[in-house]
């Protein structure tokens, strides 16, 4: 091990171009795996046997352990060396992958998810770093445009072609294209910078506190995934992981607050700025990232869509993305970052509002108008929230402050998703309730429909079935819009929020979001 600081030139011609590209690819498989699977649940779920809502937990067990991963990522580049991490993390992750496609149920494919979610922490971070370092400084701009350009196009990817193997193939194949990337990835990654290695040196690890985070988090999350299935407060294993994702929270907090060096660093939420922008961020992430689940979900399982139609469905707020945050870093200079972030908050929360009215015939059209919306609100999001954040903080908390928002923001992700699976089967059994008080026999619209059907040839309690399907649908309807509808009002409150903070400088904090930015994508 090595404490000396190792500062390698820039690298140039072909090397930095194939350097790029590599380091490139590994993001790209990387974000691609948050969104390639949203659009395959029915299917993963209806060939394991399970229903929808477990399915989800594919989506949620990664969204965790990536989270738990993230803030580790510090601590092992500078015990195993930048290069070392990120290669052998690449190299797990593919392994994962083979194993998530070779998963003969839904616990080994969990199981699966965890691994890969987790090895996939250090990657995001570390890909940032090694661009950077490759770039001359002058030029690190144009290596933030261009990792920020990678994060943005995968998301666009990954619904069209997670659908696109769903229906043409079979779902284990979502994975497996990540086995011929990754080995591209690595080979081309270990042949331009190994040479180019980070000093290492011996550091301590909050080895209790990493305990605590992994035990809240995780019992958290279990408990949001089973609360459905085993009737949530009515359940003793329920109650039990509340109590102990509670305790261990309590704790938690407690150590943090007093250990020389914390896994986490709590105090900053002592700066009003810091605070303020990372709630903001991680409410907004949460709601965006349980609707880009929902959406596809209900399109497949209400609307009747194909998987590859659910994902187009999706894409253009990732091609509007990746069009417009070009713009953002320029704007950035001349307005105030709140107000562009207010922007972003305001088009997600028309975006929701406007799909707060759908009906079970929506057409194509006025599905893709509010995704252009949601593009508009990617954006115009991160970049300015993260000017925000890191304002008045001193270049060595930079990288802790990254690391929290950006642990905050991938659990909330995760969280929103179980959120939102639980409340809309809530909402649509209510529904189903009201709307099955008024269909008696001295309702006239009943009666119309059911008489209908029987002269057409169907006896009474056939007709009582198919109006009881026509509910199911319509009350499934009216409980995704009731969550479009909050996420909208949720997005209008945010705004708010933002407006507590003070106001960024134009210089420092402005580049130190730029620089943090790829971490938020």
């Amino acid at each position: 091990m090595s404490d000396k600081h190792i500062d390698h030139p820039p690298l140039q011609g072909a090397k930095l171009a194939i350097g790029t590209v590599a380091v490139s690819l590994a993001t790209f498989m990387n974000v691609l795996d948050t969104s390639i699977a949203n659009v395959s649940i029915p299917t993963i779920s209806g060939n394991l046997g399970v229903s929808s809502d477990q399915g989800t937990w594919v989506i949620t067990s990664f969204a965790v352990s990536n989270a738990i991963a993230l803030p580790l990522t510090g601590w092992l580049s500078q015990r195993v060396g930048q290069v070392r991490l990120f290669i052998s993390a690449t190299v797990l992750f593919v392994l994962a992958s083979w194993l998530c496609g070779a998963a003969p149920n839904l616990p080994l494919l969990l199981l699966a998810r965890v691994l890969q979610g987790a090895v996939a922490g250090p990657m995001i971070p570390l890909s940032q770093s090694l661009l950077l370092a490759a770039f001359p400084r002058s030029k690190a701009p144009v290596a933030l445009a261009l990792w920020s350009m990678t994060t943005l196009a995968a998301p666009v990817a990954g619904p069209i072609l997670g659908g696109w193997i769903s229906d043409n193939y079979t779902w284990p194949w979502i994975f497996y294209v990540n086995i011929p990337v990754g080995i591209l990835a690595v080979t081309a990654t270990w042949w331009i910078f190994r040479e180019r290695e980070s000093a290492t040196h011996r550091l301590p690890i909050d080895k209790l506190g990493l305990l605590l985070l992994v035990v809240w988090v995780g019992a958290l999350q279990i408990m949001l995934d089973k609360g459905k299935d085993l009737d949530w407060f009515n359940s003793p294993t329920i109650i039990a992981l509340a109590v102990t994702s509670a305790i261990a929270f309590i704790y938690f907090v407690a150590w943090e607050l007093t250990e020389t060096h914390p896994i986490v660093d709590l105090s900053l939420f002592k700066l009003r700025n810091f605070s303020a922008g990372t709630i903001a961020l991680a409410v907004a992430y949460g709601l965006y990232f349980a609707n880009i689940v929902l959406l596809p979900l209900w399109l497949q399982t209400n609307i009747g869509y194909r998987a590859t139609d659910a994902g187009l469905v999706l894409a253009p707020a990732g091609l509007v993305a990746v069009i417009l945050t070009p713009f953002t870093g320029k704007l950035m200079a001349r307005m105030d970052p709140r107000m562009i972030a207010s922007i972003s908050l305001l088009a997600f929360a028309a975006c929701f509002l406007w799909r707060a009215n759908y009906t079970s015939d929506v057409d194509p059209w006025s599905l893709i108008m509010p995704t252009l919306l949601q593009g508009v609100g990617l954006a115009t999001l991160f970049v300015p929230l993260l000017g925000v954040i890191f304002t008045g903080l001193s270049p060595s908390r930079i990288a802790a402050a990254s690391g929290l928002s950006n642990f905050l923001r991938i659990l909330c992700g995760g969280i929103g998703t179980s959120i939102f699976q639980t409340a809309w089967d809530h909402r649509s059994i209510l529904h189903h309730a009201q709307l099955n008080e008024v269909s008696t026999a001295y309702n006239p619209v009943f009666q119309q429909f059911t008489h209908r059907l029987q002269q057409g040839g169907v006896d009474a309690q056939q007709a009582y079935g198919i109006f009881n399907r026509v509910l199911d649908q319509q009350a499934a309807q009216l409980g995704v819009d009731d969550l479009f509808y909050i996420s909208g009002i949720l997005f209008v409150a945010l705004v708010g929020l933002l407006w507590i903070t003070k106001r960024p400088g134009h210089a420092g904090g402005n580049d130190d979001a730029s620089a943090a930015a790829s971490g938020a994508h």
